[in-house]
């Protein structure tokens, strides 16, 4: 079975070697999506019995584990020392700086590599991170997937 949770959430970036719009600074509305699978959990009497996992649980975990750190942040490539030192004589801005260039791409795989560590099995039911999709727009997004080997 496989069961997707949809949160959303705002943040600004930039894309500095684009040669377009995206090496400026700007935000979106990203919407991330959050696959697992696993077994229905069988349990009588149990609040997750039923379930997969309990959609309120999946969201909770991320945004505890992710969302709440990025919302509202502005996600910073580390190498993009004009907009990091920038952003550093800001008092009080919430920056989130990342080992890469926060493209779709690049913020799924983190994501996916992030909640992965999240999402365990607890009740024997097999459960796992099999996906999170990242939209950047209502019409662009990537996929990070569980590759086979895993």
């Amino acid at each position: 079975m496989l069961i997707t949770r949809r949160l959303e959430f705002d943040a600004g970036h930039r894309i500095p070697d684009h040669k377009s719009q995206c090496r400026h600074l700007h935000g979106h509305r990203y919407v991330i999506e959050i696959t697992l699978s696993g077994d229905i959990i069988n349990k009588a009497g149990d609040a997750a019995n039923g379930m997969v996992m309990d959609f309120s649980q999946v969201k909770d975990l991320a945004k505890q584990r992710l969302v709440d750190e990025w919302d509202h942040a502005f996600l910073a490539f580390a190498g993009d020392k004009a907009i990091v030192d920038f952003l550093a004589t800001l008092p009080g801005h919430k920056t989130v700086i990342l080992d890469r260039v926060p493209t779709a791409e690049n913020l799924a795989r983190l994501a996916f590599d992030r909640l992965d560590k999240v999402y365990r099995d607890t009740y024997g039911n097999h459960l796992r991170l099999e996906q999170v999709r990242l939209y950047e727009t209502p019409n662009c997004w990537a996929d990070a997937l569980r590759s086979a080997a895993d």
